[in-house]
């Protein structure tokens, strides 16, 4: 199976939607309430809220997809930073980094994160900064191995309830 990454353009929003909802629902169905996952995904993982970042400057997403058929599995988003951390211009934040779970462990997550840590790095940034749910062991497990590290906590809504999440950060 062989998957490519490219840059994301004007009209991909709908492969963006339709990845982020997917992965949302498949990671935390059981360990947030439905209504929650619902709620967040018509907000945070909405074509209008992705082309609306498409065309942001500062904004850089990437897309995963089968060769064969070009099927959406992945993505990678850089924003500008919206941590609740002090920062400076050499910061950018590795908003989104998402990935069908049937592709864990292909080592596909890890291409999805070169691909944003050398498009931040030729940038010029000297610091990526993520934030991740504190519940999700699974991620902060792969940002530990690339190398993050705590740099604080913030309180991030999902629907009607909030939830501890962790900032990350890492130098480049």
């Amino acid at each position: 199976m062989s998957i490519s990454i490219r840059p994301c353009v004007s009209g991909d929003e709908a492969a963006l939607a339709l990845v982020g909802q997917a992965t949302f629902l498949e990671t935390y169905a059981g360990a947030l309430p439905a209504g929650d996952i619902i709620a967040h995904c018509r907000t945070q993982h909405a074509e209008t809220l992705y082309a609306q970042w498409l065309g942001k400057p500062g904004y850089r997403l990437w897309l995963a997809e089968m060769e064969e058929g070009g099927a959406p599995v992945g993505y990678a988003a850089l924003t500008p930073p919206d941590l609740p951390v002090a920062t400076g211009e050499g910061d950018v934040e590795l908003k989104r980094i998402y990935l069908l779970n049937r592709f864990h462990g292909t080592g596909l997550g890890g291409r999805l994160m070169a691909t944003a840590l050398d498009s931040a790095a030729h940038a010029g940034f000297t610091r990526m900064l993520l934030g991740v749910f504190g519940g999700n062991a699974r991620a902060i497990a792969f940002y530990a191995r690339q190398g993050y590290v705590e740099a604080g906590v913030r309180r991030f809504r999902v629907g009607a309830n909030e939830y501890d999440d962790l900032v990350l950060a890492r130098a480049l």
